[in-house]
């Protein structure tokens, strides 16, 4: 298998590649298991973050996603127009507006993170969970640290 063979290759050890690689492999076993309810990895993780409490801008989920702008907009009109989430006015900035889930954003929500879990658990089972839990440590540190 070509795939087997290039792993032999000198970019198979660059830590930019492997996680690019991985991040592919996590998005591809993630919208494959959000198929089933509507939602791919991006529509999910705002609704995730509507779900939270949190009451994020628009700019302030661009910014944590790192999305543009535009791109945002988007995915909050599709999970709009389905009835999950809504645009409320966001009472620190008259010109803003935050994202808040419905009850029907709740429901799916429950439903699609049990879902999205799983994938990711048959995805990182190569990994103890010690192993499992390390990296995520070590990846929260690199994704957060600079806050860039």
């Amino acid at each position: 298998m070509a795939v087997d063979r290039l792993c032999e290759s000198g970019l198979a050890d660059e830590l930019s590649f492997l996680l690019a690689r991985t991040n592919a492999l996590s998005l591809a076993a993630g919208n494959v298991a959000l198929a089933a309810h509507g939602l791919r990895v991006r529509s999910y993780s705002v609704l995730a973050l509507a779900v939270s409490g949190e009451r994020p801008s628009q700019r302030e989920l661009a910014d944590f996603l790192r999305l543009d702008p535009s791109q945002v907009v988007a995915l909050i009109d599709e999970l709009q127009a389905d009835g999950l989430v809504e645009r409320q006015p966001d009472p620190r900035d008259r010109r803003a507006n935050v994202v808040v889930a419905t009850d029907a954003g709740v429901r799916l929500h429950r439903v699609a993170h049990h879902a999205a879990r799983a994938a990711e658990k048959r995805l990182y089972s190569v990994l103890d969970e010690e192993t499992q839990d390390r990296l995520a440590a070590i990846l929260r540190e690199i994704a957060f640290s600079s806050r860039g």
